[in-house]
């Protein structure tokens, strides 16, 4: 992942390998249900990008993510669709939706990514798909995970939203 980043002279820009204050990062929200396929490779997501000045910030249910979303800025989020309302709470359903729908509240709205579980049916496929992007998503990725196109897919967002340079 290649960023252009500000000149560290510039004082009107923070140095984002800058370890000091939160506005000198790029808040990675993290939403993640038990179901995301291969879990190690969604946990080493934060590894990879805090060297680069990106902090990930994880929760594992909706109201976690939109308590998060109420108390700091979120740049980029990455949610799977099927993580829970409530901690703990299987029966109060999936929250992906919820949290898309919240996101696209905000001013200026954050891209998101949606990691869904994979449907068997074609149709299925195609309408959870529509579901997700009219609901605002940067990106739709399948389960399990690829690390990889994850990880480019948040390159694309990083050019295409915020010009390869750090929000803020």
């Amino acid at each position: 992942m290649r960023l252009r980043h500000p000149q560290p002279d510039d004082p009107r820009q923070p140095d984002p390998g800058s370890c000091g204050g939160a506005d000198s990062r790029l808040n990675l929200l993290l939403a993640r249900g038990r179901g995301t396929g291969d879990g190690a490779a969604f946990e080493r997501i934060p590894a990879l990008l805090e060297p680069l000045g990106v902090r990930s910030i994880a929760t594992e249910s909706g109201e976690d993510a939109a308590e998060l979303i109420r108390r700091q800025p979120v740049h980029v989020a990455v949610i799977d669709w099927s993580v829970p309302l409530r901690s703990g709470d299987a029966t109060a359903g999936p929250a992906g939706s919820r949290l898309l729908q919240l996101l696209r509240r905000l001013d200026p709205a954050p891209p998101a990514i949606v990691i869904r579980p994979r449907q068997a049916v074609s149709r299925e496929r195609v309408r959870g798909l529509h579901d997700c992007l009219r609901e605002g998503a940067f990106a739709v990725l399948d389960q399990p995970l690829d690390r990889e196109l994850l990880l480019e897919v948040l390159r694309r967002v990083l050019m295409r939203h915020y010009a390869g340079h750090w929000p803020g």
